[in-house]
């Protein structure tokens, strides 16, 4: 759910409040800079100078279209998984019940 909603946000230009009150609609609070990019290892949107800092400078960071193309490919992939399950599963279901007629 956590990916889900931050592929959406992403996919629409927000910024992604996960918590630590770092950034909001307009960037960064800290430091007021656009968000530019996203660690993965946290699941957050930095800017540059977050970026740099010690808390996150040996982390691995993608850039923002680059995250949202990726996690919108992950998450289709594992709906496509759930539509297929569900296709079988209803088979399975119109089989049983034409044998119990």
């Amino acid at each position: 759910a956590r990916v889900l909603e931050i592929a959406r946000r992403l996919s629409r230009g927000e910024a992604l409040g996960l918590g630590d009150g770092k950034e909001d609609e307009e960037g960064c609070q800290r430091h007021r800079e656009p968000l530019e990019v996203f660690c993965k290892e946290d699941g957050a949107l930095l800017c540059a100078i977050c970026r740099e800092s010690r808390a996150h400078r040996a982390h691995t960071v993608l850039p923002v279209p680059a995250v949202a193309r990726e996690y919108k490919e992950q998450i289709q992939a594992r709906l496509q998984t759930l539509r297929d399950g569900r296709d079988k599963l209803l088979e399975l279901r119109e089989a049983e019940m034409r044998r119990s007629w």
